[in-house]
């Protein structure tokens, strides 16, 4: 990994062909935004296209989801059908990691999400999702856990059965091959 986060203009362009590719296959997504502008705007921010380039190398299959005309920013999701393979068997957040005496994941889920300069998806940015396409029907994502709720020991996660969008909760220090988080990046 490159410790300054930008991309080679080989990986830069490789990217954006297949954003541009993702982009057009899924009008649905994105409707009234044109993939010039957001092709524009990441040309000009190499440590965002640096973060799409880590949603995409780990399994998420970054998306334009929206567009916040407030700060002027496309919105992206990771929209893989089902939680991002190179981003599973992780436990919640450092805390959590910490508290583990054997059998550690190799990685927490916020170090992970920090580390690639993303933000983790909560609740509601997961119904959002969920409304554009159905995702996790065979996985499971954590989601940004509120402070309550993450004190007392625990955390949150969605998943997609029985025509139904699952919110549930675990032990922060919890882990599954089948559990990955799913992030959102503005740019």
């Amino acid at each position: 990994m490159d410790n300054n986060k930008e991309l080679t203009s080989e990986e830069k362009e490789g990217l954006l062909n297949t954003l541009k590719l993702r982009f057009e296959k899924n009008n649905h997504r994105h409707e009234g935004i044109d993939w010039n502008n957001v092709k524009e705007k990441l040309e000009t921010l190499p440590k965002k296209l640096w973060s799409l380039n880590e949603m995409e190398r780990t399994g998420g299959e970054p998306d334009v989801v929206a567009y916040d005309a407030k700060t002027k920013e496309f919105v992206f999701y990771d929209c893989s059908a089902e939680s991002p393979s190179g981003r599973r068997s992780f436990c919640y957040d450092r805390q959590a990691l910490e508290k583990r005496k054997e059998h550690k994941p190799k990685n927490s889920v916020m170090d992970s999400a920090a580390e690639m300069g993303i933000s983790l998806l909560d609740e509601a940015a997961y119904r959002t999702l969920q409304q554009l396409e159905k995702v996790d029907a065979k996985t499971s994502s954590w989601l940004k856990t509120p402070d309550p709720i993450r004190q007392l020991g625990g955390a949150i996660f969605g998943d997609f059965r029985y025509n139904t969008i699952f919110i549930y909760h675990n032990g922060a220090d919890s882990y599954y091959a089948t559990r990955g988080f799913r992030g959102s990046l503005r740019v």
